[in-house]
């Protein structure tokens, strides 16, 4: 499966001061096409340049961590994430292959690989979009981080034991194929965190806007229907623990949702 064209890399900044400034939701949209023809996308070549001026602070040890081109001056740490990994990690004799899918330019690498150092081994791939993966191969790659086209390459070149999808999978026009192409790879762990639930019994479709503060875009969204997605993994992943993430609630066009994370163990 190719990512060109599916999504931005990690878009909504945890921080609820950054929210207020005016990331909001609009619509419920019938297709993921009409939505996307509503809104103005994410492959400006300008969203890259801030990320990857972003990015390259970290690399360089003068800021400590970035999302979405925002940079921050401490991490603040995903403990269930990290929980996650080093729990895959220490089912594998100590070794961690890390899927990250969606991963930008290794915005959750940096803030992970401090509490990560303690495995014996570490690799981190990155699978995302065609610009990114040149711009990281070229400018950030190293032994422990690579870069990645596909799912299928990344599986293939890196056997990952786990797979992380950090506020990615609702960005994907189909992310039942994505869950599938993951599920079929027999990674043993699969963690999701920052993404958007609700209590409805469907899926719905809408537009998720990102003020100039960050960069001026829309773009088509998911929220999930909790309890249609706990049951694609029916028989096959065991839900080890759900968690609340700092994003909290958001609305969309009435409907309130929240953003939430799992962990999910093959059976």
């Amino acid at each position: 499966m190719r990512l060109s064209g599916w999504v931005p890399p990690v878009l909504v900044n945890r921080l609820k001061s950054l929210l207020r400034r005016g990331i909001y939701y609009s619509g419920q949209y019938a297709s993921w096409s009409l939505a996307r023809s509503l809104a103005s996308g994410y492959n400006a070549a300008h969203i890259l340049e801030k990320v990857k001026a972003a990015a390259l602070k970290i690399k360089a040890g003068e800021a400590a961590c970035e999302r979405d081109s925002v940079i921050f001056d401490r991490i603040e740490h995903s403990f269930p994430v990290l929980a996650g990994l080093l729990r895959a990690a220490m089912e594998n004799g100590a070794r961690l292959s890390v899927l990250d899918f969606g991963g930008s330019l290794g915005s959750s690498y940096y803030q992970c690989r401090a509490f990560l150092a303690v495995v014996e081994m570490l690799r981190w791939n990155i699978v995302e979009q065609e610009h990114y993966v040149r711009c990281g191969r070229e400018c950030f790659e190293t032994e422990q981080l690579r870069f990645h086209y596909t799912i299928a390459e990344c599986v293939k070149s890196a056997e990952p034991n786990v797979a992380l999808l950090s506020s990615v999978l609702q960005y994907v026009p189909a992310p039942e194929a994505v869950i599938a192409e993951l599920m079929q790879s027999g990674m043993r762990y699969l963690i999701f965190d920052r993404t958007p639930f609700s209590d409805l019994e469907i899926d719905r479709i809408t537009i998720q806007h990102v003020p100039p503060t960050i960069y001026p875009a829309s773009y088509p969204c998911w929220i999930f229907a909790k309890s249609r997605f706990l049951e694609t993994f029916r028989g096959r992943y065991e839900l080890v623990a759900q968690f609340n993430c700092a994003d909290g609630s958001a609305y969309a066009s009435g409907l309130e949702f929240s953003y939430c994370g799992m962990i999910l163990r093959k059976i």
